[in-house]
């Protein structure tokens, strides 16, 4: 049977997202890639919370399998490392964190999330999309990435988006840090040459992790499975 390969999207994309890694990974690989509660196909599903999520991740994800993160999906990989560590074989994160360590900075961190999805709520998706697409940490993707990227967030709805941000967001979810040295299996760390903030929050993560790596993809910034899919789907045939 084909080794299975989970692929969560970050905050804002869709399970499409992933298509062209899966195209790279070829045949070889059992590729699952879901729209997560509150994006694409799932923007209707409710609740949306962690628990939710990994009750849906454990109910598609034959065992044992690699798992796959990028940014929001990233961090939910990392609660299930730690919830369901029987399942999981290694893991592949992109650009991610495991969340604010300092509660004061996790309690404004939300009350901003929160305040964005009320304003999310009020946008259109389109207007949504434009305005994500300035985030700072995405800055300098392609235009043809750019396009792509853009297109996948119109197959949100701004009513799910806004339920994943206060159910799923940095702020929402509990701070990993303390807890990383619990994660026995491989973790390959992949982040984008132009992205500075997490290549030093991967620097450090691979301190706290005991089997961990940092995997730098030149010319790529935060998003490197969007700018660089065959590069990523590399490392996760190296993994899986």
């Amino acid at each position: 049977m084909a080794p299975a390969v989970v692929l969560l999207h970050g905050f804002t994309h869709t399970g499409a997202s992933w298509d062209p890694v899966v195209e790279a990974l070829g045949e070889s690989y059992l590729a699952i890639a879901p729209d997560i509660r509150g994006h694409g196909a799932a923007w209707n599903s409710t609740p949306v919370s962690l628990e939710a999520v990994l009750d849906d991740l454990a109910a598609i994800a034959p065992e044992p399998f690699t798992l796959v993160g990028y940014s929001m999906g990233g961090r939910i990989a990392l609660h299930a490392a730690l919830a369901q560590p029987e399942r999981i074989a290694r893991m592949v994160l992109i650009g991610a964190s495991p969340g604010i360590a300092d509660p004061a900075e996790r309690d404004a961190r939300r009350a901003a999330d929160d305040a964005l999805a009320d304003e999310i709520e009020r946008l259109s998706i389109e207007a949504f999309a434009e305005r994500w697409a300035r985030t700072p940490v995405l800055a300098g993707q392609p235009a043809a990435v750019a396009a792509a990227v853009h297109a996948d967030r119109l197959r949100n709805r701004p009513a799910g988006l806004a339920r994943a941000l206060r159910g799923l967001g940095t702020g929402a979810l509990s701070s990993l840090w303390e807890r990383l040295g619990e994660i026995r299996i491989p973790v390959a760390l992949v982040v984008g040459e132009r992205d500075a903030k997490f290549t030093a929050i991967a620097a450090e993560m691979a301190q706290a992790l005991p089997a961990a790596e940092v995997v730098g993809i030149p010319d790529t910034g935060h998003a490197v499975h969007l700018e660089a899919p065959r590069r990523a789907a590399q490392v996760i045939s190296a993994a899986a």
